[in-house]
């Protein structure tokens, strides 16, 4: 499979006054085009500390990061911005939606950092919503009118409304109940069987089974990692047994 980012010898320190803490430790790893990559350890592993700097949300200390030909770890803050309009799309576990505005208009103010053309973007918009279940009626609610699926799942679509090549999603169902949780499990599985490239953070094995490929994360090194091919159902008790087993040859 083609490569979209390249981490090679990957570092992120941070210090506080004379205490150093070495939370990536010269980490390498790719991520390839269409894989639902999933990356789990122990809580303080490096997890959201890695998705932030392979999204250019954060710099590594040292090492590179590379997007095609491009080392994004030395672009500018301005054009690390710009790469990140252009090539990324976000789900965090909170879903930081503007309560003051639609449904419809959180989603299309990121649609124009992109595009002008508001009347397309609008249009986009609502057929993404229906995608995911929430149809015209809903897109004109505000966000707190909804349940904490339905947000998350505003906030997925608000993600995608720029056609990213790649979405990182970090514990995007960490605070929601399990009827949420699946919902929005099933969106994000989707979206991947469309061809979109997923790395998401989560410590569930619930949500990283819906990965093709398991990644473990251990004092800010990559242990090991485990391929399960294309997730198909919930009831598949052979793929969720040689996940648990994985995750428990890792300690977890």
């Amino acid at each position: 499979m083609e490569t979209l980012l390249k981490a090679k010898d990957l570092c992120k320190t941070f210090s506080n006054e004379s205490v150093q803490q070495h939370v990536l430790k010269n980490l390498n790893l790719e991520i390839r085009k269409g894989d639902f990559t999933v990356i789990m350890g122990d809580s303080g592993a490096g997890k959201s500390t890695l998705l932030y700097a392979l999204s250019g949300m954060d710099r590594p200390s040292l090492g590179t990061i590379t997007y095609g030909d491009e080392d994004i770890s030395s672009y500018s803050n301005d054009k690390l911005a710009v790469f990140r309009r252009n090539h990324c799309g976000f789900v965090f576990q909170q879903n930081y939606l503007n309560d003051t505005m639609s449904v419809l208009d959180n989603i299309i103010v990121s649609g124009l950092l992109k595009s002008k053309d508001r009347k397309a973007i609008a249009a986009k918009a609502q057929d993404l919503l229906n995608q995911v279940g929430l149809d015209s009626t809903a897109a004109r609610k505000f966000p707190n009118q909804l349940s904490g699926g339905e947000q998350q799942r505003v906030a997925l679509v608000r993600s995608i409304i720029n056609d990213p090549e790649i979405l990182f999603a970090d514990e995007p169902t960490g605070a929601l109940n399990s009827q949420n949780t699946t919902a929005v499990l099933d969106v994000l599985t989707e979206m991947n069987r469309k061809g979109q490239s997923i790395v998401m953070v989560t410590h569930t094995v619930k949500a990283a089974e819906r990965g093709n490929r398991v990644l473990y994360l251990r004092d800010g090194v990559i242990c090991d990692e485990i391929g399960l091919g294309s997730f198909k159902s919930t009831d598949d008790k052979e793929r969720r047994s040689e996940l648990r087993s994985f995750l428990q040859n890792m300690g977890w």
